[in-house]
């Protein structure tokens, strides 16, 4: 899921004797002193850390907002009134910061400047305006992402929120309550997007959707979406994808409000959620003169310091490296942000050799019943950079056939044709989607190949999975591509209407007839049913021709394209079959 943190924080103003006496204690070799500008993830889980490697350091936390720490992945689902409670985001407050790790959280705090020369900073309280300078020994910023407000006309008009802290939560859910809200519009379809949109259904709200991208969820492959596409109009929700937002205007007569398009459409709606990400939070860093990276994050080593090696930076705000194209991006994932605040405290105390090893994006989103997860590189990035690549798709249930309630997963395994090492894996369906997901984030991590998923010893009950995995089945489908077993190729690779044209090439559907017609079927395909296809080969006499060979998912043709190989014939399997044909093709014409 994204993370959306609280941004800079700071505390209230200490007595200027006891700072002194702290500054001369650190300097004859006394306690650390360390100040962390943020909490919630990075800077939160960096203090928790700190304290338990080093009982004697001097911890303090700025927050700009009124909580330390907070879910603020569980924040539409509070607006859906999921969960009911407020408390329950609360994930540590300052008492309990205080209380277990002895470490002082100054909530409505904003650190406002950094003199680096000095070490030290100011540090306004948000209620009076009074400032206070703090000395550190080492500064740890985790200042968090803001949401992404364009300067559209209108956008300050009341009704039009973001989600990114509680009170913003508490915002759409009183404006909601008090305006007895029927419909509203979305702005962009990313996580966030995606969860407030089910939430606001949830609550019986008419939603539309407004993304300036033809799909949803854009870091994910269009094919791989186009499930959840469907999924959101069968929930009724009204999608205008290709058509970004292009101002706002109040409702006739002041009530209500009015979304305007790029294409020129205007709808109606009682209020309206913006969420069209997030930039990261640097203008404490910029202005302390740090250096910035090539996306505008916080430009941090493996250890995560910044051009000045007494602070360091953590989550939303700092440049990672992709793990597995190597790029410097931006990826505001709360996984990540904790793995770097530990990493910091290690680094501090002494534990040089931690390192932040870049992140693979390995992610994850629950819409309407459905679950869509991915890690490493999408096929959009790998074109982008130009990165030799192969693909499988594959369509199996999630657990044994036979046992009652298995569903269906849609997987994409993207890997390396030199060596099978795997790129990425996007997937989705209803249940088990993100079990899979995380046993191939994991493999993808220990820079494993297709062939170890192929040998991967998974946990099996009929209830559970399978004898063979749907991990062990793509990676078998895509080593047996490696090994030249199974020539294989993609609808997006396959030009249809070179194919009808050509006479030497045949386009195969091996599914029986009442599949075909109760299902759908390629236009100009020829039907020979996998059942009677031995037979049928028999008595064909066009070796010359070349067979494009596809089924429901995949299987039967892989098992159809063998016949035809062994018995002299060249044949190709087209990965996924008809339901990568919908996927894929389908929504193009």
């Amino acid at each position: 899921m994204l993370l959306q943190r609280a941004g800079v924080n700071v505390y209230r103003k200490a007595p200027r004797a006891a700072t002194a006496v702290h500054a001369m204690a650190t300097q004859a070799g006394g306690p650390k002193k360390v100040l962390i500008v943020g909490g919630v993830a990075g800077g939160a889980s960096c203090a928790a850390r700190l304290r338990r490697m080093d009982e004697k350091a001097e911890i303090t936390i700025f927050e700009r907002g009124p909580y330390v720490s907070f879910a603020n992945c569980g924040l539409p689902y509070y607006v859906g009134e999921i969960i009911k409670e407020q408390s329950a985001l609360l994930v540590a407050n300052a008492a309990k910061f205080n209380k277990w790790f002895n470490v002082d959280v100054k909530e409505s705090t904003e650190v406002v400047s950094i003199d680096r020369q000095a070490k030290q900073v100011v540090a306004r309280d948000v209620k009076t305006g009074a400032e206070t300078t703090y000395p550190y020994d080492y500064l740890v910023l985790s200042p968090g992402g803001n949401a992404v407000r364009p300067p559209l006309p209108g956008v300050d008009l009341p009704g039009i929120f973001s989600v990114k802290t509680i009170p913003d939560a508490n915002a759409i859910k009183n404006w909601i309550a008090e305006k007895d809200a029927k419909t509203a519009v979305v702005i962009g379809g990313g996580f966030i997007g995606l969860e407030m949109i089910e939430n606001l259904v949830h609550r019986g709200i008419k939603t539309s959707l407004v993304e300036m991208l033809p799909q949803v969820m854009p870091p994910y492959d269009p094919e791989v979406v186009e499930p959840v596409h469907e999924r959101l109009r069968a929930k009724g929700v009204e999608l205008h994808l290709g058509d970004g937002v292009a101002g706002f205007e109040a409702g006739p007569g002041g009530k209500g409000l009015v979304v305007k398009t790029a294409s020129g459409k205007a709808h109606a709606a009682d209020l309206v959620v913006l969420a069209i990400g997030v930039k990261p939070e640097t203008s404490l860093a910029k202005a302390a003169g740090l250096e910035l990276g090539g996306r505008g994050g916080i430009k941090t080593d493996a250890h995560m310091r910044t051009s000045d090696p007494a602070i360091f930076a953590v989550g939303d705000a700092v440049e990672v490296k992709d793990y597995v194209t190597g790029e410097m991006t931006l990826i505001p994932l709360a996984g990540p942000a904790n793995r770097q605040g530990r990493i910091v405290a290690d680094v501090i105390t002494g534990n040089e050799p931690s390192t932040f090893r870049g992140s693979q994006g390995t992610s994850v989103l629950g819409l309407f019943g459905m679950t869509l997860a991915a890690t490493g590189a999408s096929e959009k990035t790998l074109k982008r950079i130009k990165r030799d690549y192969k693909k499988v798709y594959l369509h199996i249930n999630n657990h044994a056939g036979y046992y009652p309630g298995a569903k269906q997963i849609d997987m994409k395994l993207l890997f390396d044709p030199k060596d099978g090492k795997i790129l990425g894996m996007q997937a989705s369906g209803e249940d088990g989607v993100e079990k899979r997901v995380d046993v191939v984030a994991f493999a993808l991590q220990k820079g494993a190949t297709v062939f170890d998923l192929e040998e991967a010893e998974l946990c099996y009950a009929p209830q559970f999975g399978s004898a063979k995995d749907p991990v062990n089945m793509i990676g078998m489908v895509a080593a047996n591509v490696m090994r030249g077993m199974h020539p294989l190729t993609n609808w997006d690779e396959l030009d249809l209407q070179q194919v009808a044209a050509d006479p030497n090439a045949v386009l195969v559907d091996v599914r029986e007839p009442a599949e075909l017609e109760k299902v759908g079927k390629v236009a100009g395909c020829v039907n020979m049913p996998l059942s009677s296809l031995r037979q049928a080969l028999g008595t064909l006499q066009d070796k010359d021709k070349k067979y494009y060979v596809y089924c429901q998912v995949g299987l039967r043709g892989y098992v159809a394209t063998r016949q035809f190989l062994q018995n002299g014939f060249d044949a190709i399997n087209v990965s996924g079959g008809y339901k990568s044909f919908q996927q894929i093709i389908s929504p193009k014409l």
